[in-house]
Formats: C-alpha cells, structure tokens, sequence
C-alpha cells in the first residue's frame, strides 16, 4: 500500500515519561506505516526544556502559528520534587500555559464515546465538551506570603503617575494574597471562540462565572460575552437553530448534573481544569478525553487531557508491562493530521484520521482494551491487554479497514 501524502508539516511535541513511551509505539505502528509523516519535532520533554531554559516551549507554540496545526504530548509541570529528580535550574512553568498564552487560545475539551462505558451520570447521553479559556487568573498569579500584621493593597499605577488603590486586607497576623489578572482583548478570544466553535459544531454554548460575588472580576467576563453575542452572533445563533445563555457556576453545574449533554460548557481557566476532569472521569476515564487548543487566528494544538502517568512510567523503567491507555493520544494525532488535511484539502489524510479512530473504537468495542477501561466496561469477559499489545490490536482493526 501506498503512504498517504502530507504537503505541509505538523508541529510535533514529543513530552514526558509514559507518554512518551506511548507516543512512539503510536508512531512506529499506526502511522508510520500508513502516513509519509511530515513534522516539524520539538523535544518538550523535561531534560530538554531545561537544557534550553524552556526556549524549546516557546520556539514550538511559535511554530504552530507558522504552521497551524501541531500535536502534543503530555508534559511535566515541574513541583519542589521535580526539580531534585531531574535536577532543574529552576521550577519550569506548564508548557501548556506557556503555548496556551502565546497562541492566545480557548482549549476544548470532550469525552470519546464508546459503547460499554457507560458514563457514572446516569442521565447524560451525549458528549458535553469543555471550554477553557486559556490565559491568566491564577495561572498568572502573583502570591506572597504576609509575615505579620500590616495592610495589602492593590495598587494601579497608571501610565501619568496617578494610582488607584483598593485595600485588600488589615491583617492583624499572618497570612497570604494572591493577585491575579486577565485581559480584555483575551476575554474577548475566548468569547469569539467559543461562539465560533458552537456554530461548526452546532451545539448550544453555556458559560458561567461566579458574578454576584465577583462583582468587577467575573462580571467583566459576563458582560463581555454578552455584548459580543449581541453584536455578531445573535443572528447567527439564531439561523443555526442553537442557543447562548449565561448562568451561575453552581447552577451550571446542577444543570450539568441533570442534563443529557450535547452542548458547549465554557469555563474560566481554573474552573475549566476542574470540571474538564470531572467531566472526563464521569464519562468514564480521563486517558479517553480529547483536547484541542484553538486560536482566534485559527491555528490549533490537539493533545491529550491527562498527564504522563507518571506511576505507569517507573513500573515501565523496571521492565514491567503496562497497560496504560493510549486513545487519548492517538486522537490526538487524528485530530491534528484531520486538520491538516483540512486546511490543505487532503481527502485521503481525513479520512484515514476518521478509519484509525474508528479502529480504537471498534477494538473496544470488540472487547480488547486496557485496564483502566475493562474494570468498569459493562461489556462481558473483556480481554485486558498491556499498551503494546493494545496499539498492535487497534493495527490490525485498522489495517482490516484499510
């Protein structure tokens, strides 16, 4: 068989321990073979971001702006005991915030669907995908610790030297504050882009805030969605058959807890971590979550929404197998080789994407899977296999179909 042809190449982001691993066998047997792979390779793995003061994260997310397509793999946000392990120069912030900030984008986030894995939530039905804006709150927040009593403000110096100042707290002891920020011209990115995302995909957008009690924070995302879906999407909305509405984070997720799914749930950043975890766990499993960032300029990053799975990887180091699900990864390639052969009108790339990802499915939905889904599939007498064995079964599905 004759390898697909690609033209313009993706931006590839190799990461860290287990998905690592699991990135490579994913290449070397379900792409490979079939694709005359075209990428663009950063080496984001620790030691790497380390050796290159993390140039290597900005050099990739810059790359993705030239290119507009680009794949990830998970990646370590180093903590104190990161920086003894690998020995760091200094704690390296999340490669995902880094990109997430440079490309400016809103990340999207939504379960895989197969059948036997029925969702803990007993009434959804349908996926419900994520909204995450990607830029500032307390991903770039500004803490200190306050020895004793004394006063913190905020403090707005502006550009002629005048300064507004808000007291944050007489402290009468110790204790701590944190600052954090957002941007208007980002808030505004991410409401175009979750407006923009629910009319392609043509399901209803939620957003909430928490604004009675954030009266200037939170309000100002609420009033700025607002006003943008008055003045450029209304109509659209409206033609499309879809809805809009704004309500309260609790509410949301009550009505989450009661709905069906099948809709936009757009989220600040922190909230948007939180509930896409949530969401990917009730559904069934966090290695069967899809995430893709997209830019306003349109430009996107697809990765998995789960971690290196950092105990997997030093029971592999041992020589152990494991079986540790790769799906989310490999869509995550699918994804990014459908958008390329999207934008450079590539039929055969598509659809190849839409085959391999029917092959996952198919594989386990014939009852061949990894540990994490044969202990809650309802599916009868399942066969566990270890991730190697797992990637060779969903070859074979896949070459069945080719």
């Amino acid at each position: 068989m004759e390898k697909i042809k690609m033209t313009t190449p993706l931006v590839e982001m190799d990461g860290d321990e287990m998905t690592r691993v699991l990135w490579k066998m994913i290449k070397d047997e379900l792409l490979l073979p079939f694709v005359d792979l075209k990428t663009e390779y950063y080496d984001l793995g620790l030691e790497y971001r380390n050796e290159t003061n993390d140039q290597v994260t900005v050099d990739s997310a810059n790359a993705t702006k030239k290119y507009g397509v680009a794949v990830k793999c998970a990646t370590i946000t180093p903590n104190a005991a990161r920086m003894t392990e690998y020995n760091l120069k200094e704690m390296w912030k999340s490669p995902n915030g880094t990109i997430r900030a440079i490309l400016d984008g809103t990340v999207f986030r939504a379960p895989i669907i197969v059948k036997g894995i029925e969702p803990y939530v007993s009434t959804w039905k349908k996926p419900i995908t994520i909204a995450r804006h990607a830029y500032g709150d307390v991903y770039k927040g500004t803490e200190m610790k306050i020895p004793g009593p004394g006063k913190a403000e905020l403090v707005y110096t502006a550009e002629d030297g005048s300064e507004t100042r808000e007291l944050i707290h007489d402290f009468k002891g110790s204790g701590i504050i944190q600052g954090m920020h957002n941007l208007t011209s980002s808030i505004e990115s991410f409401a175009r882009s979750c407006f923009n995302f629910a009319l392609d995909t043509k399901q209803d957008l939620w957003f909430a805030t928490k604004d009675t009690i954030s009266k200037k924070y939170d309000h100002t995302f609420k009033d700025i969605f607002q006003e943008i879906f008055d003045a450029e999407y209304a109509e659209k909305f409206k033609a499309a058959g879809i809805e809009y509405f704004y309500t309260l984070i609790d509410d949301a997720v009550a009505r989450v807890i009661r709905s069906e799914g099948g809709y936009i749930w757009a989220c600040k950043n922190y909230d948007g971590d939180v509930m896409s975890d949530m969401v990917a766990t009730a559904f069934g499993s966090l290695s069967m979550m899809t995430s893709v960032l997209v830019s306003p300029e349109g430009n996107y990053e697809y990765e998995a929404a789960h971690g290196t799975v950092q105990r997997h990887y030093y029971k592999y180091l041992k020589g152990e197998k494991t079986s540790t699900n790769p799906i989310a990864t490999i869509f995550a390639w699918t994804g990014a080789l459908r958008k390329r052969g999207e934008m450079d009108q590539l039929p055969e790339l598509m659809g190849f994407a839409d085959k391999l990802e029917k092959a996952c499915i198919d594989t386990i939905e014939n009852g061949e899977m990894t540990n994490d889904l044969a202990i809650i599939t309802k599916l009868p007498n399942p066969v566990v296999l270890n991730s190697e064995e797992f990637i060779k079964a969903i070859r074979k599905t896949l070459e069945a179909s080719l």
